[in-house]
């Protein structure tokens, strides 16, 4: 089953018509089913409660909860007076995906003050506009890797093409297979974290280590006057960011912040898993966006290929879900919580919400048919939500979606195919993608060999 196809909901005798909080205090706690079901776990929670609910309550390692989904559960998840992130995220999780002292687990003046650095380093028009170039390049080289009969997945050379462009962009030295070998670091730090029973968490431990001593190292170097980066690149920004209190980060925390910059952009990998499978399953989808290039004999800033990134976007979300603390009372829909509970944002249910979408469950790229403002649907929220410069939502989100739309338009063109081998999604994993990761092979007219 895709990661796009949400379980059915159930109206059963047991569930319709039962007052939605009964469920609060249950004595089994849910946690392991978040390991258990993974992208599933949402759905399997809405079943207690009557359809069209907006709040679901839980019990979550140890304590009272509630599943939030739609417009009101975002609206209540980013109310920065009502909940916190900080303390919210499991350690095992923070200290491997995000790092120690990350902006990730502040709140209030700490956390705006260290976001506007992010949305300086990312967020604003003139660092997308330096990004899209480098990725046009990249994308070329892997499209003519693949002529040559280069076997990559799409997802192995997304890992690539991303955090070459990515490093460039943020000033750092090295060279092309340097900065390839720890984009594929930063790459399996991304697939390990949310695994901590298999292999890929012990090594996601130990990139984490490698990366945030290298990062330093780039930090301290700058700050010696050895690197002399762009006053625009993230290297410099983080390398010079002082706290709200004036002072200079330490060198490992601005390490830590620097790759909070650029590992987003190499995550988007996983999205191009899933493009590159929709693409597939929708050929006549793989056509428009073909002519579209050759319209524009460009990669990038194709308005159709924009919309299938955002569709795919939508319907594939990084992570299903996201936790937060309460900072006093709450209720939703007839579940309370008392200060210091938690409360769980549904994304994926967010984002396939059939009451915030029409045909919520059809991947229909026509939805973003004209959309420029896609930050004010409220429901659309695979990067986050709220306000990019005041809350909790990714400044990368724009950088994110230039490079999904040029990988798009990179695996649509003609010459190359995409197999519909591995393409099955485990929806257990977390994070998941089709299982090849896309296998892209030179289509059997562009081969320069007959026995190919």
């Amino acid at each position: 089953m895709a990661i796009s196809e949400p379980e059915p909901q159930s109206d059963s005798p047991r569930t319709e018509g039962r007052p939605r909080a009964e469920t609060q205090g249950r004595l089994v706690d849910d946690a392991a089913g978040v390991l258990l079901r993974g992208y599933g776990f949402g759905a399997h929670v809405w079943r207690r409660v009557a359809r069209g609910a907006r709040a679901a309550p839980m019990r979550l390692l140890g304590g009272d909860a509630m599943l939030v989904r739609g417009v009101e559960g975002v609206n209540l998840f980013y109310d920065q007076n009502r909940i916190a992130r900080h303390g919210a995220m499991p350690a095992i999780v923070q200290e491997t995906l995000f790092g120690n002292g990350s902006v990730h687990s502040l709140d209030g003046e700490a956390h705006f003050h260290r976001k506007s650095t992010f949305v300086e380093a990312a967020y604003e028009d003139e660092q997308v506009e330096r990004l899209a170039p480098l990725l046009e390049h990249e994308w070329e080289g892997e499209l003519g890797d693949w002529l040559e009969g280069g076997r990559r997945s799409a997802y192995d050379a997304a890992v690539g093409a991303f955090g070459r462009a990515i490093m460039r962009w943020a000033a750092l030295p090295g060279t092309r297979d340097a900065q390839t070998r720890w984009a594929r670091r930063l790459a399996q730090i991304v697939d390990g974290f949310g695994a901590p029973y298999s292999p890929a968490f012990p090594r996601a431990m130990v990139n984490r280590w490698w990366s945030d001593r290298h990062a330093q190292q780039l930090v301290e170097a700058t700050r010696a006057g050895d690197l002399t980066p762009g006053a625009e690149t993230a290297l410099f920004l983080w390398a010079w960011h002082r706290d709200e209190n004036g002072d200079l980060l330490p060198p490992r925390v601005a390490g830590v912040e620097l790759q909070n910059t650029m590992r987003p952009m190499i995550a988007v990998a996983r999205f191009v898993a899933f493009a590159a499978k929709e693409l597939h399953d929708r050929p006549a989808w793989s056509e428009r966006i073909a002519a579209e290039v050759s319209e524009r004999a460009r990669l990038q800033g194709g308005p159709t290929a924009t919309m299938f990134a955002q569709e795919v976007r939508r319907t594939a979300p990084f992570v299903p879900m996201l936790p937060g603390s309460t900072l006093q009372p709450v209720e939703l829909d007839g579940v309370t919580l008392s200060k210091g509970d938690r409360v769980v944002l549904d994304i994926l249910g967010t984002n396939l919400d059939d009451r915030s979408w029409e045909s919520a469950e059809r991947f229909d790229p026509e939805r973003f048919d004209g959309v420029d403002d896609y930050e004010a649907l409220p429901a659309f929220i695979p990067h986050g939500g709220a306000e990019v410069r005041t809350g909790h939502r990714c400044p990368g989100e724009k950088l994110a979606i230039v490079g999904l739309s040029t990988a798009i338009a990179t695996l649509s063109d003609p010459r190359i195919s995409i197999s519909g081998v591995g393409l099955g999604v485990n929806r257990r994993r977390l994070p998941t993608k089709p299982r090849s990761g896309g296998l892209v092979r030179a289509a059997p007219s562009a081969s320069r060999c007959p026995f190919h």
